[in-house]
């Protein structure tokens, strides 16, 4: 059977561990940042987009710290609701499920998605007799994390090739981290593993498997997941916020507008420049950022999941209230596109 997908934070439990004990220093200057340091969470053996924003002079005095890796989103958002740091990103669905489990995080900037040339992908064997939805019934497929972005996108497609709820729990989700799970599915150890990104092209590049479906095929272009920040952050900070949202949404920019050979060259030299010991290898196969103008979020980013959602039982009703769950206000691009510097 399917996993259960482990309890969200409780509202009094997030409000309790809202010490605000992460250091700040205020400029005391109107415009001017009033925080200058940002803890958060970074992906092996990647470059994220605060982290190009960094490299690239957007943040200006403010700086990052970084205070480890993770593989979930739903942790990295955990993360910035407990303060343990100051953003995390997560898929758009894995955002409402915190928002309605009560804890104060608003999204600000969307960070990741799909599209032509960036997706999501469930791959299997060459050789393998899985060819529909329904062969998946009582098999294996890797996931990096329950609750999140690649379990909603199969839950879907399942119901969307005719599988009942109960044909959809059969299918078995085991949770690995991404950098394990090519070789997981050739060793046998699953039947079907979800790649995206670097790690995906990887898996292609070297041969012997093949795409079951991928959910550009499936809901076409869309934006994954967006950042979060606790809402006393963006009442306390709000300079900062500005200069956080709009440094990650020029970073986006520039990904869209730079040669691909200059990109790649940019993450190698922050990867080489950070020490942590890690393979560039993967950089070969970047190929986009995969997100809208500027990272602008929108309805549409929340009412796509809205099906899961409700199968879940994280909403009621018939619509999402999406005003509680994200804002463009410090976005640059919200009201047009200004210039990109390179």
């Amino acid at each position: 059977m399917k996993k259960t997908l482990p309890a969200l934070l409780a509202a009094g439990l997030v409000a309790a561990l809202l010490s605000g004990c992460a250091s700040a220093t205020a400029t005391g200057a109107p415009g001017q940042p009033e925080k200058l340091e940002l803890r958060y969470q970074g992906s092996a053996n990647s470059v994220t987009l605060p982290e190009l924003a960094e490299d690239l002079g957007y943040l200006g005095p403010v700086k990052l710290k970084w205070v480890g890796n993770t593989i979930s989103g739903p942790q990295d958002i955990q993360s910035a609701a407990t303060d343990q740091t100051d953003f995390g990103g997560a898929f758009t669905g894995a955002v409402v499920k915190l928002v309605e489990a009560g804890a104060p995080v608003k999204a600000v900037v969307n960070y990741y998605g799909s599209d032509e040339k960036s997706f999501l992908g469930f791959y299997a064997k060459a050789d393998s007799p899985i060819r529909t939805a329904r062969d998946l019934i009582g098999k294996k497929v890797g996931v990096n994390t329950a609750g999140a972005n690649l379990e909603a996108v199969l839950d879907l497609w399942l119901q969307r090739q005719g599988l009942s709820d109960d044909d959809v729990k059969q299918v078995q989700l085991v949770v690995i981290p991404p950098v394990n799970a090519e070789q997981a599915l050739r060793n046998g150890q699953l039947d079907v593993a979800a790649l995206q990104g670097i790690l995906q092209d990887h898996a292609v590049a070297a041969g012997g498997v093949r795409p079951l479906f991928s959910d550009v095929q499936a809901f076409g272009a869309y934006n994954g997941g967006p950042y979060v920040l606790r809402t006393d952050f963006i009442k306390k900070y709000p300079e900062t916020t500005k200069v956080f949202v709009s440094a990650v949404a020029r970073a986006i920019e520039w990904e869209r507008t730079t040669p691909r050979d200059q990109v790649i060259a940019r993450f190698t030299k922050i990867i080489q420049g950070r020490g942590r010991n890690e393979n560039m290898n993967t950089l070969q196969y970047w190929k986009s950022v995969g997100v809208t103008r500027g990272g602008l979020i929108s309805d549409q980013d929340y009412t796509l999941w809205s099906p899961w959602l409700k199968q879940q039982g994280l909403i009621k009703g018939d619509a999402l209230d999406t005003g509680k769950l994200y804002t463009n206000e410090f976005n640059p691009y919200r009201d047009g596109a200004p210039a990109v510097s390179k």
